[in-house]
């Protein structure tokens, strides 16, 4: 079962990579409230040309270099509507 994330486009200064921040939110262990915890992925763009506050889906995949295990799966809002 592949992982499928939602994240939004911070980073395009690399060809054919994009960096997404998928932002998560749980309950503190002991006092319960709730937080936020950002982590930015490498992406592989393929054929989609997200741009900067995109809203995307990212799917798992082999490891396609050193950092790049997920890959776009769709564009889903664009981030200046």
């Amino acid at each position: 079962m592949k992982k499928i994330l939602e994240g939004v486009v911070v980073g395009l200064k690399m060809q054919k990579t994009a960096i997404v921040s998928v932002t998560r939110r749980f309950p503190h262990p002991l006092y319960k409230k709730l937080m936020k915890k950002d982590n930015k992925i490498n992406a592989d763009v393929a054929s989609f040309a997200p741009s900067l506050g995109d809203r995307v889906k990212i799917v798992e995949n082999k490891p396609l270099s050193k950092t790049k295990r997920f890959k776009i799966m769709e564009v889903m809002k664009n981030g200046s509507a």
